[in-house]
C-alpha cells in the first residue's frame, strides 16, 4: 500500500468529534481510528520537481550555503526538556523545528544534510505532526526512539526511511549518567548507512539573501508554550540568535549556546490528534499546511511575515508584509512552531 497522507486532528477547544479535513492512509485508517477514509494521491516533490538525477543546486536549500549540496537528508527527534539537557548534535543541524507535545512541553526535530555531528540526542519518540512536516523533504531518513502502537501504521506508510531504534541496531547507544529515557543517543553516519537511498535536499520554500526592508530592531524574542518558554537574543558578535530555555542559557553538549542565524516563529493552529499518552494526555497536531502569520528574526531585526504551504508534500514559503519573498540569513534556521493564539493544551 502506498502512502497517501496522514491523519489529521479531531478539532480544537477540547476537540470537536470527527476527523475534520482529514487526509488518511486509505484502508489503514479503518483499523487505526475507526473513522471513514478519504484517499489522496501520494506526496509529490515540492514544485513538481523530482530530486533523482537532478543537478545539485547552486546553494543548499536548507541553509543557503555551499556545503553538502547532494548529501542525504536525515531528521532526528530530540528531547527538549530540562532533564535531557545538554543536547548533542543540535548545533550541526541545518534546520531545527520546535514542536509542542503532550503536557505543553516541546520536542525538537533536527534536520541534517550539509554536515553531520558525531552524536545526536537524547533521541526521543516521534509524533503525528512529524509526518505532516517531513513529506516536503521527499523521502528522508527519520530517526526516533519509537512510537505508540496506534501510530505504527502511519510510520510504515509515511514517505520516510524508518531508522528508528527498533530498526537501528548499533547506530543507537546509551551513554552518560542520565536515566532512561534521557540517555539514548545515535551516530548519524551509522543511521544513514541504514538508509542508503535517503534523498538529497530539495527546495522546501526557504529563500536566502540580503535582509529585506521593513524590519524593526529587536534584541530578544520569547516563544511560549503552555509549559515551556524559549527566548532568542541577538548576538552581533556571533551573528546569530542565541537561545535560552526557561530563562537559562541553552548550551549544547559541545559547549556552544544553541541558536540560529534565522529564527522563524511560525504561528500555526494547534489541535487535538487522535493519539494520547498512557496518562490520557492528547498529542497535539500542529497544522503546518494552509496559511498564517510568522515573525522572522534575522540580523538583529524582526519582520512581520506570512507563511503559506498548500499541502504536506510542498514546502513553506514566507513573504513580507508587502508580499515579497522573506529572505533568510545564510546558516542554520530554527522553525519555532507556536499556537496561533494563546499557549494552549488541546
Amino acid at each position: 500500500m502506498r502512502f497517501a497522507g496522514v491523519v489529521r486532528g479531531t478539532g480544537g477547544g477540547r476537540a470537536a468529534a470527527g476527523l475534520a479535513g482529514a487526509v488518511v492512509l486509505g484502508g489503514v485508517l479503518a483499523g487505526c481510528s475507526g473513522g471513514g477514509a478519504e484517499n489522496a494521491a501520494p506526496p509529490a516533490a515540492p514544485g513538481g520537481t523530482a530530486p533523482t538525477g537532478s543537478p545539485a543546486p547552486a546553494t543548499h536549500p536548507f541553509t543557503g550555503g555551499t556545503r553538502g549540496l547532494r548529501n542525504p537528508v536525515l531528521a532526528v527527534k530530540i528531547e527538549n526538556t530540562r532533564p535531557a539537557m545538554p543536547q548533542y548534535g543540535v548545533t550541526a543541524a541545518d534546520i531545527v523545528y520546535v514542536e509542542q507535545v503532550e503536557g505543553g512541553e516541546t520536542r525538537l526535530m533536527a534536520v541534517y544534510s550539509s554536515r553531520l555531528p558525531r552524536r545526536v540526542g537524547p533521541v526521543r519518540s516521534a509524533r503525528i505532526s512529524d509526518l505532516h512536516i517531513l513529506p516536503q523533504f521527499g523521502r528522508p531518513a527519520f530517526a526516533f526512539s519509537g512510537v505508540q502502537s496506534k501510530m505504527k501504521p502511519y510510520i510504515r506508510q509515511a514517505p520516510v526511511y524508518d531508522v528508528s531504534q527498533e530498526n537501528g541496531g548499533s547506530a543507537y547507544f546509551r551513554a552518560g549518567p542520565k536515566p532512561i529515557p534521557y540517555n539514548l543517543y545515535a551516530d548519524p553516519r551509522n543511521l544513514l548507512k541504514l538508509a542508503p537511498r535517503a534523498e538529497p535536499p530539495r527546495d522546501i520554500g526557504f529563500r536566502f539573501g540580503p535582509a529585506p526592508e521593513g524590519g524593526r530592531p529587536t534584541r530578544t524574542f520569547t516563544a511560549r508554550w503552555p509549559s515551556a518558554t524559549m527566548a532568542f537574543t541577538w548576538s552581533a558578535k556571533n551573528k546569530r540568535w542565541l537561545s535560552s530555555f526557561g530563562g537559562s542559557a541553552n548550551v549544547g553538549a559541545e559547549g556552544t549556546v544553541l541558536g540560529g542565524h534565522t529564527v522563524v516563529v511560525q504561528y500555526a493552529k494547534t489541535t487535538r490528534s487522535q493519539f494520547h499518552d498512557f496518562l490520557g494526555s492528547y498529542t497535539p497536531l500542529i497544522q503546518t499546511t494552509g496559511t498564517g502569520r510568522a515573525t522572522v528574526l534575522r540580523d538583529g531585526m524582526a519582520y512581520d511575515a506570512r507563511w503559506s504551504r498548500p499541502s504536506d508534500a510542498q514546502g513553506t514559503t514566507f513573504t513580507t508584509a508587502d508580499g515579497k519573498p522573506m529572505t533568510f540569513a545564510t546558516g542554520q534556521v530554527w522553525v519555532v512552531l507556536v499556537n496561533d493564539g494563546r499557549p494552549y493544551i488541546p
